[in-house]
């Protein structure tokens, strides 16, 4: 399962990047309070799924876990260590054959903030 957070696509089929006991303790956490974090952690570093991919994955495999329809987010904060108010978050469903294309031009390495922008996102549109 592939899930595009911001402009990284992860393999959430590879290792479960969270424990059975971690998965246990998270189980009651909802999508909202998911949202919520994802904009606290974006908040304290907007580059997040650049600087700490394991968490970054981490997050994303928890909100596909809680929302399975849900492939891509993106959480667009202002800056460094802004309120997390401040984070705005996107979620949507791509269809799978987007997500190989993602990642093929990520392994290129011609996958950035605004590619994947115009390919989803659309915040950068005029």
């Amino acid at each position: 399962m592939l899930f595009l957070m911001n402009d990284v696509v992860f393999d959430l089929d590879e290792a479960c990047p969270v424990t059975a006991a971690d998965a246990r303790r998270f189980e009651k956490l909802g999508f909202d309070y998911l949202m919520e974090l994802g904009c606290e952690l974006f908040a304290e570093d907007p580059m997040l799924h650049r600087n700490d991919p394991v968490r970054a994955r981490r997050l994303a495999w928890l909100i596909h876990d809680r929302s399975p329809d849900v492939n891509a987010a993106l959480f667009a904060a202002p800056e460094t260590d802004c309120d997390p108010a401040l984070v705005e978050p996107q979620f949507c469903a791509l269809p799978v054959t987007v997500l190989r294309q993602l990642m093929t031009r990520a392994k290129k390495g011609l996958l950035d903030a605004v590619s994947a922008d115009r390919a989803v996102w659309g915040r950068m549109a005029a």
